[in-house]
Parts: C-alpha cells; sequence; structure tokens
C-alpha cells in the first residue's frame, strides 16, 4: 500500500527525513515570512508558493533540501551563493550544515520583489 500524500507543508514536513526536519521548519517559516500571502500547496510532490505566479519551491531529500527560487533568482546572486552547492535552478543544503538563513531571506524576498 502507497504512502499517503501530504495535503499540507506541515504535513509534507512531517513526512521528511527526521535529520532535516528542523532545516525545513525553519526553511518553511522563512518563505511564509518573505510571502505572508502566498498561496501555499503542494505540486508534483513538493511544497509551492504561488503568488499568483510560482514564488518558489521546497523539497526534501535523504542528506539535503533543495531550494528552488526560480533559475533567474539564483543567477542573480551567483556571487552570494559561490561558498554553497547549486544547480541552474536549487541551492542544496545538506541537512550537517547550518541553514543560510540571512542568504534564503534575501533571496526570497528579491523573488517576492520580481514577481509582484
Amino acid at each position: 500500500m502507497a504512502a499517503r500524500r501530504p495535503g499540507s507543508i506541515a504535513e509534507y514536513i512531517d513526512a521528511a527525513p527526521p535529520e532535516g526536519q528542523a532545516h525545513l521548519r525553519r526553511l518553511y517559516a522563512i518563505l511564509k515570512a518573505a510571502a505572508p500571502g502566498a498561496t501555499e500547496t503542494i505540486k508534483w510532490g513538493n511544497p509551492f508558493f504561488v503568488e499568483p505566479r510560482f514564488l518558489f519551491a521546497f523539497s526534501a531529500h535523504k542528506a539535503h533540501l533543495s531550494f528552488a527560487p526560480m533559475a533567474a533568482t539564483l543567477e542573480h546572486f551567483r556571487a552570494d551563493l559561490a561558498a554553497h552547492q547549486t544547480t541552474t535552478h536549487f541551492l542544496k543544503i545538506p541537512y550537517r550544515q547550518a541553514l543560510p538563513e540571512d542568504l534564503i531571506r534575501k533571496i526570497a524576498e528579491y523573488r517576492v520583489r520580481a514577481v509582484g
């Protein structure tokens, strides 16, 4: 029998690997504060913030989380992200490392302004 799919971001975090839940809860709080009016939803199995267009998403993995604020937004912060693991679309944060809260907040607030 397949596991029940999470219906909310809180359920998603509760179902994530235990070692990542504290990071995910903190990331969620930062994103919620940056976009308090955004619609929170689960799309393609991952948490999304939409206002009215896509703002950002995140996902939990075995040993890291991924934060997805759009490729153009990551490119804008490329110098700030030099010390972090990134792809074109994601900032990857290992659970064993501290969450770069100030950087995530800055990126999220920039993305909200860019969409608005």
